[in-house]
């Protein structure tokens, strides 16, 4: 499986302290069938000393640590990006966050409290600038919770919308609202969030067996697959070959 969204790299924001809390939580991710983590580290106003520049070499060393203690993942560069912060990054900027630096697909974040009403246009303002928009957990929002078609909007809008796996597996709002949005097709990745090894949070291997198989392997492989290499996602596995339901959300 490959996990989209992790806070892996040591010392850079509220993810791994250090290079061994790194290195345990990579191997925590592989016992768990991951083969290929995206380390997205946060890029916001409150991580000032990261530099987005050097997210790739920073990848490269942990890569090669990785190696040298044996560990089989493969982690590719990115990160979390704010969506204040990225209207002042510049092309370069924004290209050295997206996924392998490809500059094609960003992780973008959904802010934990109340969206604002220019939420939208700010993705808007990401998107024309030439990047996909993989937007995360925003099951966990609670102006997506309370008015889920709003973000329902977005995906008809081609804005891919990234669950979480504890989500998937949990209750609440959040676990409501994520379950809602697998069942009808309108969710298209399911990631980690990991930030450290042993921190309880559920892994893609849970989630995948809380939803149907055939979807949860497009939604951890072929459509990450998809992301990281740039591409058109691969057509749904939708069991009764009918288009993308419009759900509880929309009625």
């Amino acid at each position: 499986m490959i996990d989209l969204h992790s806070h892996l790299l040591p010392g850079l924001d509220d993810g791994s302290p250090d290079l061994e809390a790194a290195i345990a939580l990579a191997r925590e991710a592989v016992s768990n069938g991951v083969t290929v983590m995206a380390a997205t580290p946060h890029l916001r106003a409150d991580y000032p000393a990261i530099q987005v520049a050097d997210l790739a070499s920073h990848v490269g060393v942990l890569q090669a640590a990785l190696d040298a203690a044996g560990v089989g993942l493969r982690v590719v560069s990115g990160g979390e990006v704010d969506v204040l912060w990225a209207q002042s990054a510049t092309d370069e900027d924004l290209r050295s966050a997206s996924y392998g630096g490809r500059g094609t697909d960003l992780l973008v974040e959904t802010p934990y409290g109340e969206l604002p009403p220019i939420f939208e246009d700010l993705l808007f303002k990401i998107r024309v600038r030439g990047f996909r928009v993989l937007l995360a957990h925003p099951e966990r929002n609670r102006s997506f919770q309370q008015d889920a078609a709003r973000l329902l909007r977005l995906v008809d809008g081609d804005v891919l919308v990234q669950v979480t796996a504890a989500s998937v597996v949990g209750g609440g709002r959040a676990g409501k609202l994520a379950q809602r949005l697998i069942a009808d097709g309108n969710a298209h990745v399911i990631a980690g969030d990991l930030h450290r090894a042993g921190g309880g949070r559920a892994s893609l291997r849970e989630a995948v067996a809380a939803v149907d198989p055939v979807r949860g392997e497009w939604m951890t492989t072929a459509v990450p697959a998809a992301i990281l290499e740039g591409r058109p996602l691969p057509p749904p596995p939708f069991a009764d070959a009918q288009p993308r339901k419009r759900g509880w959300f929309r009625r």
